[in-house]
């Protein structure tokens, strides 16, 4: 998801990086045009041969804008919809699907291979005006050395993160600024409410999201912009975070960043250096769509076709770190044993994500920033 092409390059061997697809000069995207635009955030990766294989196959070369983070590259897109950047967006997530859909960034098209999503990623099936792409969970990570360490258990729920054996250990990204900060902020308001108990425990939350994120705060949790951050120089169980000698052994990231510790760590790991707090995640969802005013309507419905093949849906999971939503897609065996996804990880109607979400980040800006 966010920033997954950048922790793999800080990791090791990085990943296919197509800021600009396609012959410079290339015409313009158009209705007559063979160019195709893709609008994305900037963990948009694929591999080589597998975009070689579509653009001879359409007859279409592809061209990527990667905008920044999910957040930043909804809203452009949402500021330039009467005049489109591309043709496609992708990377608009479960958390941010609404603002997309209510100010009207996509138009209607059925994806070829759609009636291959399973069902419990389909949205919007009277208009379809998204389509499903991948999938993932934003869970705890826990830096496995440290807790050997210090012969401490590690984390496994939300409410574990409030006690005092973990004052101090928990770095987390800005809620208003990073999409796996904002998924964090819905799974704990899934997971206790606007007041009430605890799910899992049956403890007091002290007046739901907001009274957890009061003792998450008093407990020493620390905010900072993005995921890269946070990850990368923050959490002393990554890479990037051992090499800055990082002092968190707890951070909010995915359930698949540990294979990716050990995919692309050189020598490899017998076992991945971090785990995953599975009582912490929350259900991810990317949905790709064809933007309201695209000049390229062929070029583009043809893209999202392609994203929903075998082929791209085989090949998406080792590049962007998420699941394919494709039923009979290869999942890679790392997933499987260092990074499966959450049995029952929380998760949140989008209807209600639209009725509370920016409510909710202002809340919880006042809370947890100031």
């Amino acid at each position: 998801m966010n920033n997954k092409k950048l922790f793999a390059a800080v990791v090791g061997l990085g990943l296919v990086t197509l800021s600009a697809c396609g012959s410079s000069s290339d015409e313009g995207s158009g209705a007559g045009s063979k160019t195709v635009t893709l609008v994305s955030h900037d963990s948009w990766a694929v591999s080589k041969n597998v975009l070689a294989d579509f653009e001879k196959k359409s007859g279409y070369k592809v061209k990527v804008l990667e905008d920044g983070d999910a957040g930043q590259a909804v809203n452009k897109a949402i500021l330039t919809k009467d005049n489109p950047q591309g043709d496609v967006f992708f990377g608009v997530d479960n958390t941010l699907l609404s603002r997309a859909l209510d100010n009207g960034l996509f138009q209607s098209y059925e994806a070829k291979g759609a009636d291959g999503i399973k069902a419990e990623y389909r949205v919007d099936q009277d208009k379809h005006r998204v389509t499903p792409i991948d999938t993932g969970d934003i869970c705890v990570n826990y830096d496995k050395a440290y807790f050997s360490a210090h012969k401490l258990a590690p984390p496994t729920s939300y409410d574990d993160l409030i006690k005092p054996a973990y004052k101090n250990l928990l770095v987390t990204e800005n809620a208003s600024t990073s999409s796996p900060g904002l998924g964090f902020l819905l799974g704990s308001a899934a997971k206790y409410g606007d007041g009430g108990t605890s799910r899992s425990s049956g403890a007091e939350s002290g007046g739901g999201w907001q009274g957890y994120w009061k003792k998450l705060k008093a407990n020493g949790v620390k905010v900072v912009d993005g995921w890269e951050q946070a990850y990368n120089e923050e959490f002393s169980g990554s890479a990037g975070g051992k090499k800055a000698k990082a002092d968190r052994p707890l951070v909010v990231s995915y359930a698949s960043s540990p294979p990716a510790e050990v995919i692309y760590a050189d020598p490899k790991p017998k076992t991945a250096p971090t785990g995953v707090a599975d009582g912490t995640c929350f259900r991810q969802t990317e949905y790709a769509g064809l933007l309201s005013n695209a000049k390229n309507t062929k070029g583009g419905k043809a893209f999202l076709d392609f994203l929903l093949t075998k082929e791209f849906q085989d090949d998406m999971p080792l590049n962007m770190f998420v699941y394919p939503v494709v039923e009979g897609a290869q999942v890679p065996a790392e997933f499987t044993e260092y990074g499966p996804q959450a049995e029952n990880p929380e998760t949140m109607d989008p209807a209600k994500i639209a009725d509370h979400r920016d409510d909710w980040v202002k809340s919880w800006t006042s809370l947890v920033l100031k």
